[in-house]
């Protein structure tokens, strides 16, 4: 198997010996068993089949299927959220957002061009689901798909670091938690679909840290490293991963604390990918 495949056999796997460890409904204990057969006898069928019968096309759908995978990740540890209604960490996280956005101005400063800043974060923010798709196709269209396992690895890291703590930093964003406090002012078409994602298939377990600037961080840095011939691709997504967060913030999808801890893991996948993973890869 691929080590991307492996990371999430093990994602897969912590999931079900979490059911386990933290008070769960038995239905729930089952179905985290059930995806972890599934998924590891999926991936095992697909390398086996490639292996036997050197199939481009198995080849090439095990390179895009992670692009599926992440959702069904995303959602199971969804399956965690407690429903508590404390919001002590919360309170604390939005005192800091209170400084940076009201007291220095950091609202005031993005809308002061109107539309224009607000509708380009949102956007920003709404691109993210896109990071695995448009990586892929650039070493397709660079001719470069052999690094394809080493650019799922440090992408699938980036997301599952953060996906891994959710169940223990249980919180809710900060426009569920307290409406309207720091709100942007400016309503844009980008804003009104982000919020119809977050607000129909958003999870509630946690949102810190935040899983999509620890993906954008991880999958920049890792192309930067993977593509240095056409280092735009690279330099491109970190200021995209840049934007996001930003975007996460102003928006109120996530808290600055959220974002900072999404970075770190970001970083945090980038260095364990290139110094101990990647080199056994190849």
């Amino acid at each position: 198997m691929r080590a991307y495949e492996k990371i999430l056999i093990l994602y897969f796997s912590y999931a079900a010996i979490l059911s386990f460890a933290l008070p769960a409904e038995a239905r729930l204990r089952a179905t985290t068993l059930i995806v972890l057969a599934m998924m590891a006898a999926l991936f095992l069928l697909l390398a086996r089949l490639e292996r036997r019968t050197k199939s481009r096309a198995i080849a090439i759908t095990r390179d895009w299927l992670p692009v599926i995978v992440t959702l069904l990740c995303y959602r199971e540890i969804g399956w965690f959220a407690t429903g508590r209604t404390l919001f002590g960490m919360e309170s604390r996280f939005e005192a800091w957002d209170h400084w940076l956005l009201a007291t220095m101005g950091g609202r005031a400063v993005i809308e002061s061009l109107g539309p224009l800043l607000p509708g380009l974060l949102e956007l920003a923010y709404l691109l993210l689901y896109g990071f695995g798709a448009f990586g892929l196709g650039m070493l397709y269209g660079y001719k470069a798909r052999e690094r394809v396992d080493r650019f799922w690895t440090v992408t699938l890291l980036g997301l599952l670091f953060c996906y891994v703590q959710y169940p223990f930093w249980p919180s809710e964003p900060p426009r569920t938690v307290f409406p309207g406090a720091e709100s942007p002012h400016v309503i844009t078409m980008f804003r009104t679909l982000n919020q119809l994602l977050v607000g129909h298939y958003g999870i509630h377990t946690s949102v810190f840290p935040s899983a999509h600037v620890g993906g954008a961080t991880a999958a920049a840095l890792g192309m930067l490293y993977l593509l240095p011939e056409h280092r735009w691709v690279g330099w491109s997504l970190l200021v995209l991963a840049f934007l996001i967060a930003a975007g996460a913030v102003y928006g109120r999808y996530h808290y600055t604390a959220d974002v900072a801890a999404g970075a770190l893991m970001g970083l945090l996948a980038f260095g364990l990918s290139a110094k101990i993973l990647w080199p056994r890869i190849g």
